[in-house]
């Protein structure tokens, strides 16, 4: 079992707060696609002929392409891969691309899941982000997809932004789920660096993150989404029962996979690489048939720690036996690290089990850092 990303990199504009590997120039674009073809074959052989469970297409935004280029790159797959009968195609897509007619285009190709970018359902916040939609698109992409036949939808929102109030944060919720959406993916905002929203916090033209109120709203999300059914399956990912994201899911149980593209990440269990993030050096390293790829080998303390760092935030949680199987012993100097957290109440134990509680949840990243080693 295994997985393929396909990182599409282009984007009508940029938003404030991205900090991905993108372009909002397509001049390069029919290139980049016979390129990434190329690195499809020329990758044939990475995942040592394993099924294909998931395929994702990501970015940059993934839905700039038409339905020609996405059928061309997953034929392509067909070729090189054994791709399972019932595999997860995902497409991530902005809502203003998605138009009557590119729906319909997109329902004759393999697509079967759409990750739809709404982060707000306010016209203001979504100015301030620099967002390409608006409010009346993003519920009308929902109901265009829904209405074409696709039931495998899930929705991103942002919170912790000074525009959100908690009046319009309980509004963009409730939104979702008078629409029946059944998977949200919900991310308090960063500032990351060298983006125009970290220019324009140091320039104190917009004010800082309020961490009280990142937190503040990430419990009552918590809250909501329990009432309402879904479970908390990864710290910024909630689903109605049997409907997670199986790529998603996988890579947070450390199932390999083969990153194509510009900036993309692959992972096979024994190495990680990663690609230029780079079109120009992109397209030219393919045009002589190399990988433009940095490549390294996982010691035993890379692998735990990658298995720390991912599966703390699953409500699978950490297996100590599984800890044991990458390296003897490793699990009971993880457990001795784990007690501070158990006795806080953040960390609950469960046989050879570990889970964050829901207070746990507020500080996952700084309890995987501790457990590392």
């Amino acid at each position: 079992m295994a997985g393929i990303y396909i990182h599409i990199p282009f984007c009508k504009q940029a938003c404030h707060y991205c900090d991905f590997h993108f372009s909002t120039s397509q001049k390069y674009r029919t290139e980049i696609v016979e390129a990434l073809g190329k690195e499809i074959a020329l990758q044939q052989n990475y995942l040592n002929g394993a099924t294909i469970e998931t395929i994702y297409f990501g970015g940059g935004t993934p839905s700039v392409l038409d339905a020609d280029e996405i059928s061309f790159l997953l034929d392509t797959i067909a070729c090189h891969h054994q791709v399972s009968a019932d595999a997860e195609i995902t497409l991530e897509a902005n809502p203003d691309d998605l138009t009557k007619e590119k729906v319909l285009a997109l329902r004759q190709t393999a697509i079967n899941r759409f990750s739809i970018g709404i982060q707000s359902f306010f016209d203001e916040d979504l100015a301030w982000m620099n967002r390409a939609h608006r409010a009346q698109e993003a519920e009308t992409a929902i109901k265009r997809v829904q209405d074409a036949g696709f039931d495998n939808i899930t929705a991103d929102l942002i919170y912790g932004y000074p525009l959100l109030t908690s009046a319009k944060w309980e509004h963009n919720m409730t939104v979702l789920f008078e629409m029946n959406v059944p998977h949200l993916s919900a991310y308090s905002l960063t500032v990351e660096p060298r983006t125009a929203l970290a220019s324009f916090v140091k320039k104190k033209q917009t004010p800082p993150i309020n961490d009280q109120q990142s937190a503040e709203q990430f419990i009552r999300l918590m809250e909501r989404m329990q009432q309402q059914g879904f479970e908390h399956y990864e710290i910024s990912n909630f689903s109605k029962p049997g409907q997670y994201s199986r790529h998603n899911s996988n890579y947070w149980k450390g199932v390999p996979y083969l990153g194509i593209g510009p900036s993309a990440h692959a992972y096979n269990g024994n190495t990680r690489q990663w690609n230029v993030a780079n079109n120009a050096l992109y397209l030219k390293a393919l045009s002589t048939n190399s990988i433009p790829a940095e490549v390294e080998e996982l010691t035993p303390e890379n692998r735990l720690n990658e298995y720390i760092m991912t599966s703390v935030r699953t409500m699978w949680g950490l297996n100590l036996d599984t800890l044991n199987g990458i390296q003897s012993g490793a699990s009971a100097i993880v457990l001795k690290e784990a007690q501070p957290f158990i006795h806080k109440g953040w960390l609950m134990q469960q046989q050879q089990t570990l889970t964050l509680t829901q207070p746990g949840k507020l500080y996952a990243d700084h309890i995987a850092a501790e457990l590392f080693f």
